[in-house]
């Protein structure tokens, strides 16, 4: 593993967000939902897709707040244009957990 700087770690933006919409995506090539996550009024909302169906169902996403990468440029998936990157942990059977604040925080917090 290579090490990076401080400055290195400055550049990710890695914020904090409330999934609002959550939407089946049957034209992606693995399982995956169309999320809409808001950060709060300075960023607003952003779309993002996420491979996360093995744990999560859409009732359970809604109102859960996520961390997020907002700063990749938007990637084009399928037919769907994703503007964020949200996070989460692979399990060792390939699974997918969300990297999830504790606590409740306010929308667009920056990760310390």
């Amino acid at each position: 593993m290579s090490e990076i700087e401080w400055s290195d770690f400055q550049k990710i933006e890695l914020r904090v967000g409330t999934i609002l919409k959550v939407e089946d995506f049957p034209e992606a090539r693995k399982p995956a939902y169309k999320l809409v996550v808001d950060f709060g009024e300075q960023i607003g909302t952003k779309k993002s897709s996420a491979q996360i169906c093995d744990l999560y169902d859409k009732a359970s996403l809604l109102g859960k707040q996520v961390v997020a990468v907002i700063n990749f440029p938007p990637k084009q998936i399928g037919p769907y244009m994703s503007e964020c990157l949200v996070t989460g942990f692979h399990r060792q059977d390939g699974k997918v957990v969300l990297a999830t604040p504790d606590l409740a925080v306010h929308n667009g917090a920056r990760l310390a």
